[in-house]
């Protein structure tokens, strides 16, 4: 599976939107929102490691 810059752009966009509308209330709350900090930080290294390139796509990495 492959991501276009615009499709990550995208996704980053939506993990920052839930997690600015989160409130955490309880333990399930901090999961879902250090899952969510994971997956930007994840979002974001891949925007770093893509190339200027307007249609370049990346691999998707499994987590470990």
């Amino acid at each position: 599976m492959v991501f276009s810059r615009h499709s990550l752009d995208t996704l980053l966009d939506l993990v920052e939107v839930k997690l600015s509308c989160m409130q955490v209330l309880d333990r399930e709350d901090q999961r879902e929102y250090e899952l969510l900090e994971g997956c930007k930080r994840e979002l974001l290294a891949f925007k770093a490691a893509a190339r200027p390139a307007k249609h370049r796509t990346l691999p998707l990495v499994e987590a470990a």
